[in-house]
């Protein structure tokens, strides 16, 4: 699905690498997505018309892709059009 790669807020950590998503719409296709160099503490992913939102957490997950921080769902915004 288009649109599953992370974009990320301001504040960056300067980390590049993957991320776990937890929570959110069920429909999201991939639960692993990349985070981009400058990332910040956030993540939005676009999804059917708007942006689903994901905060860092201080957790972290064992995956395929090895041990990922991982990102948990708070809030859905719609595009402006």
């Amino acid at each position: 699905m288009a649109g599953q790669t992370g974009e990320t807020g301001s504040g960056g950590r300067g980390r590049a690498g993957k991320a776990v998503l937890d929570g959110g719409p069920a429909e999201l296709d991939a639960r692993v997505v990349e985070v981009a160099p400058e990332g910040g503490r956030d993540l939005k992913i676009r999804h059917r018309g708007g942006y689903e939102h994901f905060r860092e957490t201080s957790r972290q997950e064992a995956s395929s892709e090895g041990q990922l921080p991982v990102y948990e769902w708070w809030e859905r915004t719609e595009i402006a059009e």
